[in-house]
Formats: structure tokens, sequence, C-alpha cells
């Protein structure tokens, strides 16, 4: 038993679609990161990336966002919990969340300069 009210499905993606829309007006750093997704989603369509290249661009991108989101809710929900009270291991959690979105997004640099640089390479070789 639980004292929350079961949700239907479709509540489930109002639920989402407002938990997106938080963290876009409440998080930089995810606005910066989808519009840098966008720039290369678009700078692969026009290098003509195959259907897979793309799709692992898709993936790092969401890996990289999705990060982000966890980074804030933690965030978010260590100062509830504190009171937004400084506390040496809420200092730690949160360091530790955003270096996990470091590791990814430095992963995601390097996905993309390995799929960017053979064409970039080939445009100076022509």
């Amino acid at each position: 038993m639980t004292k929350y009210k079961k949700q239907n499905f479709s509540n489930t993606f109002k639920n989402a679609r407002k938990g997106m829309r938080l963290s876009l007006k409440s998080e930089r750093n995810i606005r910066i990161h989808m519009f840098v997704g966008a720039f290369v989603l678009a700078s692969a369509i026009c290098f003509s990336f195959s259907i897979t290249k793309i799709c692992i661009l898709l993936l790092t991108i969401s890996a990289v966002i999705s990060a982000e989101m966890f980074n804030s809710a933690i965030e978010f929900s260590l100062d509830a919990i504190f009171h937004n009270k400084y506390s040496r291991m809420v200092g730690m959690a949160k360091d530790i969340a955003a270096g996990a979105v470091m590791v990814v997004t430095i992963t995601a640099v390097l996905i993309g300069v390995l799929l960017f640089a053979p064409e970039i390479l080939e445009l100076f070789q022509h």
C-alpha cells in the first residue's frame, strides 16, 4: 500500500513533460546541452551522416542531458532535505554527481571528435 494516488498512464507522461519543462526553465546547463545537441545533430545532417552515426549521436546527447537532469534532481533533493544548510557530506554528494556529468560530457566530446573529425578533414583535403 502507498499513501500516494496510483497514476494512470497519461499522468506519467504529463509529469515527465512537467519535469522536462522545469529542468529547461531552471537549469542553464541543460539549455546549453540542448542547444549544443541540436547544433551537433544539424551538423550531422549537413555532413550526411549514416543512420548509425546519427543514432550514436542521439544516444550520446541523451546521456549528457539525462546525466545533467539526474545531477539537478540530486541537488534539489539534497537542498530540500537539508533546507539549503551547508553540509560537507551534501557537498561531496553534489560534487560526485557533477563529476558524473563531466565524465559523460567528456565522453560525448570524444565521440563527437571521432565521428566528425574524418568529415571535417575531408573538407580541407579538397
